[in-house]
């Protein structure tokens, strides 16, 4: 995929679905209206995101395009768990301990390894600064 692809929505339509899987051309006012779409129809597919990161990466935006690749892996989480997550990152919220274990849950519990990595870096960090919980 080229940077030349984006915006998907105007040049990939065809490859953007949600993540109910339903396609992007079936997500309009008048479903909504009806009733038809979910709350899955309305949030974006983790094949979507990936599509965005090899746009950005190739457009040589790679913080960019390691973002969305970690947005790719967190779809996977269930949305009580991604507020848990929150809630663990904040500082002095979480031990270091607590840090390693949310990354140990990402890695193992929904295969979010860039995640993981993330979040065991932020742990050091935390650490380091005396940001942890006492």
């Amino acid at each position: 995929m080229m940077e030349s692809n984006y915006p998907l929505g105007e040049n990939e339509t065809e490859k953007i679905r949600a993540s109910s899987g339903r396609p992007l051309s079936e997500i309009t006012l008048d479903a909504l209206g009806t009733g038809v779409l979910t709350s899955a129809d309305l949030q974006i597919s983790a094949d979507t995101l990936r599509n965005q990161a090899q746009i950005a990466l190739a457009a040589g935006y790679a913080q960019l395009a390691q973002n969305l690749v970690r947005a790719a892996e967190l779809t996977r989480v269930p949305n009580e768990e991604l507020l848990l997550m929150y809630e663990t990152l904040r500082p002095g919220r979480a031990s270091h301990a607590e840090m390693i274990a949310l990354a140990e849950r990402l890695e193992q519990v929904y295969h979010a390894s860039e995640s993981a990595h993330l979040v065991k870096e932020a742990a050091l960090v935390y650490l380091s600064r005396g940001l942890v919980k006492r």
